[in-house]
């Protein structure tokens, strides 16, 4: 399976708010269809043969000449048989009832206006809306629920109304609009996470607690090693025994070394030495797991960029990539996450985890529209392959439904 048909399959709770809100808002007023237009959407069959007029379609019998203008009758000859009788019909009020034949579209008759326009069969025509304040408002307040966002809710309604105010729409057309405003907005910051030639690379992964940092690393870097890259893991979460083990047992399984230090020591001095390592075996990469904080702890986020300064004494340049890994079921929280983060490491990029499990992946585009950070990666689930490059319209078209 494709990661769009796994995207598309377990982006359920958001896919379906969001569809089904579309649903609603074009289907609350589909029924004020003006009365020609309906005319129009359903003509009768112009094929179609009513029984009582059956008769009237059979060949009349030729007309008779008329009375003989002797007064004496003349004797009619015997019937002689004809070699190719041809039957006479009935009369009117003795013929057999016809049965309708079944009705089809006669040669050169003109579908209905949906037809005409779409091509469908108008018994299955869609709804249609026109599009008015009213539901420009509706539309708002569904993406707001969605955690779009205010800003970026108001700036996408107001991209999909230019132009077509007044114009009656489906919920089709209006998820189609919908998804290519949202692909518009993320084109720019899809970008997978670039590969220099500096050795070793260094990742620094962060994150508030249980975002899904560790699972990332491990999954990252099966894929790396799967590119043929040497990969190296420092697990920098030295308070949590779970991450270390976790860590070695994504590690085990790329093959890939994992550096650990006792619990509870410096994850700053773990990152000089992994490091140090990394570059005396030649590595392409090293991924630097960290503790989970909270971007409200001025203690924890002071620790972090401790690590940040003594990664940058082995190498000015490092690290060279800052991922900042997001819990698409936080919300909007995932806002000033960003904002705290990027203050404290630099972060050069997102990860999204965990969009199978939220009614609220609009917040990615809010991520988006606001930050303009590159997201690298989303994540739709706990297998190697449930990680995969963000793709803005595979994930627009899943967001809403399509």
């Amino acid at each position: 399976m494709s990661f769009f048909s796994k995207l598309r399959d377990r982006l359920t709770r958001s896919s379906s708010k969001i569809g089904q809100g579309l649903d609603q808002i074009v289907g609350e007023a589909s029924e004020d269809i003006a009365p020609d237009v309906v005319a129009e959407v359903a003509p009768e069959p112009a094929a179609a043969v009513q029984p009582e007029r059956a008769a009237e379609r059979r060949p009349e019998p030729a007309p008779h000449p008329g009375p003989d203008p002797m007064p004496q009758p003349r004797p009619q000859p015997a019937p002689q048989p004809h070699p190719d009788p041809v039957p006479r019909p009935l009369p009117a009020a003795e013929a057999a009832p016809v049965p309708a034949p079944k009705a089809e579209p006669a040669a050169g008759a003109r579908p209905g206006l949906m037809g005409r326009i779409f091509g469908r069969d108008p018994a299955t025509a869609e709804p249609r809306r026109a599009l008015d304040d009213e539901m420009l408002e509706q539309l708002e307040d569904m993406l707001i629920q969605a955690d779009m966002g205010v800003e970026t809710a108001l700036r996408v309604t107001a991209n999909i109304a230019e132009g077509r105010i007044g114009r009656r729409v489906s919920a089709t057309e209006l998820k189609e609009l919908l998804a290519t405003e949202i692909a518009r907005i993320m084109q720019p910051v899809a970008r997978p996470l670039p590969i220099y030639p500096k050795k070793p690379q260094v990742v620094l992964v962060v994150g508030v607690n249980g975002s899904g940092k560790t699972t990332t690393i491990g999954k990252l870097a099966s894929q790396f090693k799967a590119a043929g890259k040497n990969v190296v893991i420092a697990a920098g979460d030295t308070f949590r025994a779970a991450a270390v083990e976790q860590l070695q047992v994504w590690g085990n399984r790329a093959g890939v070394p994992v550096m650990t230090a006792p619990e509870g020591s410096d994850p700053a001095s773990l990152a000089f030495d992994a490091m140090t390592r990394a570059e005396a075996e030649g590595a392409d990469l090293l991924m630097i797991d960290t503790a989970g904080r909270l971007q409200n702890r001025a203690d924890l986020m002071e620790e972090l960029a401790k690590i940040v300064r003594v990664i940058r004494k082995k190498d000015a340049t490092a690290p060279h990539n800052t991922l900042l890994v997001l819990d698409a079921t936080t919300g909007q929280n995932a806002l000033s996450q960003v904002e705290t983060f990027q203050k404290l490491a630099d972060v050069s990029g997102l990860v999204m985890t965990k969009l199978d499990g939220t009614a609220r992946g609009g917040v990615l585009v809010a991520l988006a529209d606001r930050f303009g950070l590159p997201i690298h990666a989303i994540g739709v689930g706990e297998q190697i392959d449930d990680l995969d490059a963000f793709d803005p319209q595979e994930f627009a078209r899943a967001l809403v439904g399509l």
